[in-house]
């Protein structure tokens, strides 16, 4: 009996492109390599930073709003620049208690057709905007000694799961990634533990414990001061050799 060799031949309903792809798409990489220059040129003379994330929705009635802004000014007192994504509601207190306490404040813009705008409270010379999103992660996760997330939707969610996508996998060195705000994650880190870990084994035993859950911003302060003891020599979280 033959075996069934596989035919080089393609297959007559192969999918194709609409219109020929153009070579202008070869030249986007002179714009990817610009941006990474722009980020990298800024923020390697910064200093050390802490990442915060959370919902550009939010406003600044809200309790959450309020707890970002007590976040940074307890971050700045620490002697840690905020980064945040540049744009309203959470990221607009980041920067603001920040800038209000003298603190060094990064924001992060992205061109989105809504919801980002520049917020007022970044430093002029801090002020960085990207057309590319994972360039954007990238100085996200690079200079932050920590992460910190407040309420957010998808972006919010995107962002604390690729930090620790990359501490899990060895990307970059394990951080404090500190969610803020229990009564909103408290479900989600629930349905890791019980579907993701205890039923689906989709994650190891101890995975979770890189994700503490608090409402207080002291324990913030606390969990980041324990990590990194009472040094004051930090490094980025990896090196592009």
């Amino acid at each position: 009996m033959s075996e069934n060799k596989p035919t080089t031949q393609a297959h007559p309903h192969m999918k194709e492109w609409s219109q020929e792809l153009k070579g202008q798409n070869s030249w986007t990489m002179f714009k990817v390599i610009s941006e990474f220059v722009e980020g990298f040129e800024t923020l390697n003379v910064i200093g050390p930073c802490v990442s915060i994330f959370g919902s550009a929705r939010t406003k600044p009635d809200n309790n959450y709003y309020k707890l970002a802004i007590d976040i940074a000014r307890r971050l700045t007192i620490e002697g840690y620049g905020v980064i945040t994504g540049g744009g309203p509601g959470i990221m607009e207190a980041g920067n603001k208690g920040a800038t209000l306490y003298g603190g060094k404040s990064v924001g992060l813009n992205i061109s989105l057709p809504f919801e980002q705008n520049n917020n007022p409270y970044i430093d002029n010379d801090k002020n960085l905007h990207f057309r590319y999103f994972f360039i954007r992660k990238v100085m996200f996760v690079k200079y932050a000694q920590a992460f910190v997330a407040l309420p957010g939707g998808f972006g919010t969610i995107d962002e604390v799961f690729e930090v620790l996508t990359l501490i899990q996998t060895k990307k970059i060195n394990k951080v404090p990634v500190i969610l803020v705000g229990t009564k909103y994650w408290s479900g989600l880190k629930e349905w890791m533990f019980e579907v993701m870990q205890e039923q689906e084994h989709n994650i190891s035993p101890g995975d979770l414990d890189l994700l503490p859950l608090t409402d207080d911003p002291e324990e913030v302060i606390k969990i980041i001061n324990d990590f990194y003891g009472h040094t004051n020599k930090l490094k980025p979280n990896f090196e592009l050799l």
